[in-house]
């Protein structure tokens, strides 16, 4: 089993910081939720954040960390479309908030590539494990 490094805690621990700000302040996330998502914003923000904090404790944890990589990556893609509503919504706020709600989208990116990292360096250490 493979120790916890500082890119794997790194990435764990930013999701699991975004999945307590989805309950200690959950209504800017109310507000980028899709409204062609059927049921209440409050239901996905809580249930995004249960998502971020189970994909933490999968990344978190040698035995899932390669699964807790792909599930992070995905989870950052499933994401994308709250931000760009995010981006449209706030289109007309202060410049400094417009520019946030801007930046938020290719920060997707490397999210995504630093997730699949984890994944891979995990996939990598398992097989040596193995032998």
């Amino acid at each position: 089993m493979s120790r916890l490094t500082s890119s794997h805690a790194g990435l764990a621990g930013l999701l699991a910081a975004a999945a307590a700000t989805h309950f200690l302040a959950p209504r800017p996330y109310d507000d980028m939720v899709p409204r062609s998502l059927p049921g209440s914003p409050r239901s996905w923000t809580y249930a995004s954040g249960v998502a971020e904090l189970a994909v933490a404790a999968a990344v978190a944890n040698p035995a899932s960390r390669r699964k807790g990589g792909l599930a992070a990556a995905a989870l950052f893609v499933a994401v994308f479309p709250a931000n760009v509503k995010m981006a449209r919504d706030w289109s007309d706020r202060p410049a400094p908030f417009k520019a946030a709600a801007i930046g938020r989208l290719p920060l997707q990116v490397p999210l995504v590539w630093w997730a699949l990292k984890v994944a891979s360096k995990a996939g990598k250490t398992s097989k040596a494990a193995k032998k």
